[in-house]
Order: C-alpha cells, then sequence, then structure tokens
C-alpha cells in the first residue's frame, strides 16, 4: 500500500475550558476508510506472503481472548511494539475504607499505551488539507441536483449559526 497523506479539515470551534474566549481554528482528521479484522490479515499477508489469512486471522482472534482473560485477572499486557494494554478501576467515592464495598465499583476500562514505534508520529506523517465531511456532503447534493453552487453554513446544535457539527464517519 502507497504512503497516502493524512487529510484533515479546519474549523472553528470554542475553548471548552475557557467558554468566554474567541472561537480558534482547529484541525479534525478526515479518516480514509476503516479496516476490519479481515482487512488487516490481508494488509499483514501483502506485508509477508509467509502466513495465510487463516493464521493471521486465528493468532489475532486468539490473542484477542487471552487478552482479555489476562485483562479480567487484573494483568497487564505489553504487547510488543504495538504497546501496553491494562485494566482500570472506576468507582463510586464511599465515606471511608470501611463502607467501601465491590459495589462502589462502577466500570472495569482499558487503558492502552502505544509502544515506542508510534512516539512521535507527528513526524513521520504528510498532510494535505481538504473540506469538511458536511462540506463535501453538500457539494454532492448540490451536485445530484443538478446545482452549480452549495451551502454548507455550519449550523449549531440548535439550528443557529455557530460552531459546524462533522457528521459521524
Amino acid at each position: 500500500m502507497a504512503a497516502k497523506k493524512i487529510q484533515y479539515s479546519v474549523t472553528m470551534r470554542p475553548n471548552p475550558i475557557h467558554e468566554g474566549d474567541p472561537m480558534k481554528a482547529y484541525a479534525n482528521i478526515q479518516l480514509a476508510g476503516h479496516f476490519t479484522t479481515e482487512d488487516l490479515c490481508e494488509h499483514v499477508i501483502s506485508h509477508n506472503g509467509t502466513y495465510t489469512e487463516g493464521t493471521v486471522t486465528g493468532v489475532l482472534t486468539d490473542m484477542v481472548k487471552c487478552i482479555r482473560e489476562l485483562l479480567l485477572q487484573g494483568y497487564s499486557i505489553q504487547v510488543g511494539a504495538l504497546g501496553r494494554l491494562e485494566p482500570t478501576i472506576k468507582s463510586t467515592g464511599a465515606t471511608s475504607i470501611d463502607k467501601f464495598t465491590e459495589d462502589n465499583i462502577q466500570e472495569l476500562n482499558l487503558i492502552f499505551t502505544p509502544g515506542k514505534r508510534f512516539e512521535n508520529m507527528r513526524r513521520d506523517a504528510n498532510f494535505e488539507q481538504t473540506t469538511t465531511r458536511a462540506a463535501q456532503a453538500a457539494a454532492l447534493a448540490a451536485a445530484k441536483k443538478g446545482e452549480t453552487t452549495a451551502d454548507w453554513t455550519p449550523k449549531s446544535k440548535e439550528g443557529g449559526e455557530g460552531g459546524e457539527e462533522e457528521p459521524e464517519p
């Protein structure tokens, strides 16, 4: 697969911490797509013809089952250069240690800490600015109607002018 540029769009957004501050322009990644396990397996195979799709799929499937099993036993797992996976707990507070019970535990979540190969990916990335998904959708809708112009004026959640809403990819 040839190296592609990471596409991004730019939108104006308010500062969520300092609500009174003026809006600023921020980058939004425009995903190139989504890889399923099968897609990933085919990609891995394209780099190394030694393994079959069944072998790669089997290893990934078994690895997921084993990782989940170990996380549920309280282990942290270093997955080579990929990174570290570790369980974390979210709980409600109790008035004292004596009053805390297992019922105070609300969630068991997963933290992923990327490995060294994922550090400073910015240095290796190439970028290309593109239009927002909203602008692309408006242009496509206008083209389908035979129109030569499109209005993609950002609308706020209340329906007035304001910050751009990006549709789900």
